[in-house]
């Protein structure tokens, strides 16, 4: 088979850039000439395999960065948005042409994303009559919750800087430390008490420095919510020098995202990522052992995983998703080439459905996406009980998973034979673009199929997909 060539213009631009390079000079590091160097970057040529080993030889570059994961989210967004009716008349635009609009054009391939978006909320707001004239927050512009989900999305749920820090708090000088009781002492030292009582959460009386966390909740919540603390009272400049970066639209979406920024520091000093990942190959990903060691709930752990792409250290590519009893997507992130819908819910056959079904157990899933690529998926209930008879109960699932090919390295996979390709399941994406035929479960017909409908045949859908 031959081996499949790697384009890699835009990633190639963006390290010139990162590493403040002319063209002319760039090209002398990487042993190539100037003209060659450009055909590269605007993808006319495949990056060769020298211009690899020079990457990582002269600049340290973890050449897995020169993957396509972040063109192939673009790939994903952009179908979903064609399936859109509104672009039914043009027909929706070849497979080859989106990957070629990712990989060479990103920024213009994310202005579409961003104008569909605006185009979708516009007629939601229309067609609802939600006093849309009345709002304060323009219909042209991500609501505020979509562009943080987006910006941790698009920087593949890492951020190296954030991360780094939250792991030299954890191990200071490179020697494991009590998180907690240091997250309180380094608390008391900038003047904010530590009390445990009866609030929902978390709760910090800036007037009397009191930071009160819920006594009811579990030891790893409370743990995560003291050092929530710690980020945003010792890692202020840090947040506010990343947000300055993400440039959002709006002020609230800056404030969203400096609570994600701090939880991130607060899961990353928790679960320290070297600790963590020497860890999670040691048991081969075992999430109970993993969250026992670490004093972590199994919804931090999974989530954990599913971060650990620190260049020239990572870990295995995980997605992780977590819904709600109504199958809405809460939480959502994939290092994988399974990307999950922006709009609606996740596929109704994924075993994270069934997991509210099974409180307590892991289910395991091999599952084949319309792509052909196979995956081992895991889910499991995380509801929440609020700590008394009359509070309420929060219900989730989780879903984690990966690439069927690392199997061996999950425990999960023991006694499963994943050599057989008629043991796994077909699921999709979304219905909207998900192309399969004969799908029991479809809700609604793919957007980018035409229908036939006969009134004297019925089989499983009222129609058939042409």
């Amino acid at each position: 088979m031959a081996q499949q060539k790697l384009y890699a213009g835009a990633k190639l631009r963006e390290t010139r850039t990162r590493l403040g390079l002319t063209q002319r000079a760039f090209a002398e590091k990487l042993g190539v000439s100037l003209p060659y160097l450009n055909q590269m970057e605007n993808n006319n040529r495949p990056v060769s395999t020298g211009v690899v080993l020079a990457l990582a030889q002269e600049f340290g570059f973890d050449v897995t960065e020169l993957s396509t994961g972040d063109a192939e989210r673009l790939v994903t967004d952009m179908r979903e948005a064609l399936a859109d009716p509104v672009f039914a008349d043009g027909g929706a635009p070849p497979l080859a042409d989106l990957r070629l609009a990712a990989s060479n054009a990103p920024a213009l391939a994310r202005s579409f994303l961003e104008l569909h978006r605006a185009y979708r909320q516009t007629t939601e707001r229309l067609a609802s009559m939600d006093e849309a004239l009345d709002r304060e927050d323009s219909p042209a512009r991500p609501s505020p919750w979509e562009e943080v989900r987006d910006f941790f999305h698009y920087c593949d749920n890492y951020l190296d800087a954030v991360d780094r820090a939250a792991e030299n708090f954890a191990r200071p000088s490179g020697k494991t430390q009590d998180v907690t009781k240091a997250a309180v002492d380094l608390l008391e030292r900038n003047g904010i008490s530590v009390r445990f009582g009866d609030v929902a959460m978390r709760k910090f009386d800036r007037e009397s420095g009191i930071l009160t966390i819920s006594a009811r909740a579990g030891r790893a919540t409370q743990t995560f919510q003291i050092l929530h603390q710690v980020a945003l009272v010792t890692q202020a400049k840090l947040l506010d020098a990343t947000l300055d970066l993400a440039r959002f639209h709006s002020d609230d979406s800056r404030e969203i995202a400096r609570i994600g920024l701090a939880n991130y520091f607060a899961g990353a000093a928790l679960l320290p990522y070297n600790d963590f990942l020497a860890a999670a190959q040691e048991t081969r990903h075992d999430l109970e052992i993993l969250a026992e060691r670490f004093g972590a709930s199994i919804e931090q752990v999974a989530h954990r995983l599913s971060t650990l792409q620190r260049p020239g250290a990572k870990g295995i590519p995980f997605f992780f998703v977590r819904v709600d009893q109504a199958g809405t997507i809460t939480k959502r992130h994939s290092a994988t080439r399974l990307q999950f819908a922006r709009y609606g819910g996740a596929c109704p056959l994924w075993n994270v459905h069934q997991a509210f079904e099974r409180p307590g157990h892991f289910l395991r899933q091999r599952a084949e996406t319309p792509d052909g690529v196979r995956y081992l998926s895991i889910a499991r209930d995380v509801s929440k009980p609020g700590g008394g008879f009359h509070a309420p109960v929060r219900r989730y699932a989780i879903g984690i998973g990966c690439e069927v090919s690392h199997a061996p390295d999950l425990v999960y996979a023991d006694d499963l034979d994943v050599s057989k390709p008629a043991a796994f399941e077909p699921i999709g994406i979304s219905c909207r673009i998900c192309e399969r035929q004969d799908c029991h479960q479809r809700s609604v017909p793919p957007l980018e199929r035409r229908l036939s409908i006969d009134p004297d045949e019925r089989g499983t859908l009222p129609y058939r997909i042409t």
